[in-house]
C-alpha cells in the first residue's frame, strides 16, 4: 500500500515538474543537491511545514557582514585617516563571521531541512532532516531526528545509508519512485519509533 502511495506521489510530482531530475554522476555535489532537494519535497508533502528561522538568522548575519564590508570600503575618509575606523570594521567583520560559522557548525551541521510539526499532530516537535554524501563515496546517509531532542515528545533518530547507484540511471536521471519509497519508509520508521525509557 505504501509503495502505491509513493508511486502515486512521485507520479504527481513528475507531472508538476515535467523535467526529470538529472545529476552529473561524476560530481558528488550535484548528486547530493538533487537528492537533498527531493528529500525536502517528500517531507513537506507529508504535511511538515519548513521552519525557516535558522535560514533567516543566517541571512541576517550575512547581511550584517556585507554591510560592515561596504561601510569600510566606502567610508569617506582615506587611509591613514580612517585607520581606527577600519580596525573596528575588521574586528566586527571577524566577530560576525565567527558567529555565523559557529551557528552553522553547532546548529545546522548536516541539516538540509528543519520543520514545524504537522498541523493537527499531537507531536509538539518538528523534524531535522540531515544528509551526508562523503567525497569519493557512493553511500548517501539520510537521518530524521526531532528538532527539539530534549522535548518529551522527541523520538529516537532514525537513518539509512544506501548507495546512490540504487536511485540513478546510467544517464544520471533520478528514479524518483524508488527514492520516494525509501525516504517515505524512513519517515514512517521515525513516526512509529517508540521513545526509550530512561
Amino acid at each position: 500500500m505504501q509503495e502505491k502511495k509513493g508511486d502515486m506521489a512521485s507520479n504527481n510530482n513528475n507531472s508538476s515538474t515535467k523535467n526529470p531530475k538529472k545529476a552529473n554522476l561524476l560530481d558528488h555535489h550535484s548528486i547530493k543537491h538533487i537528492l537533498d532537494e527531493y528529500v525536502s519535497e517528500i517531507v513537506t508533502s507529508r504535511g511538515y511545514v519548513e521552519d525557516v528561522r535558522m535560514s533567516n538568522v543566517r541571512l541576517l548575519m550575512g547581511s550584517i557582514i556585507i554591510i560592515i564590508a561596504l561601510v569600510a570600503q566606502f567610508y569617506p575618509k582615506k587611509f591613514p585617516e580612517n585607520r581606527d575606523f577600519l580596525i573596528v570594521c575588521i574586528l566586527l567583520y571577524i566577530l560576525f563571521n565567527g558567529l555565523l560559522q559557529l551557528i552553522i557548525y553547532t546548529k545546522e551541521k548536516n541539516a538540509i531541512l528543519f520543520t514545524h510539526p504537522p498541523e493537527g499532530s499531537f507531536n509538539s516537535t518538528g523534524l531535522v532532516v540531515s544528509s551526508k554524501l562523503p567525497r569519493f563515496s557512493d553511500l548517501y546517509t539520510l537521518s530524521v531526528a526531532s528538532a527539539d531532542p530534549k522535548s518529551k515528545a522527541a523520538k529516537d533518530p532514525v537513518e539509512f545509508t544506501k548507495s546512490v547507484t540504487q536511485w540513478f540511471t546510467t544517464d544520471g536521471i533520478l528514479v524518483e519512485g524508488l527514492f520516494w519509497k525509501d525516504v517515505e519508509g524512513l519517515i514512517n520508521d521515525y513516526a512509529r519509533e517508540p521513545k526509550k525509557n530512561k
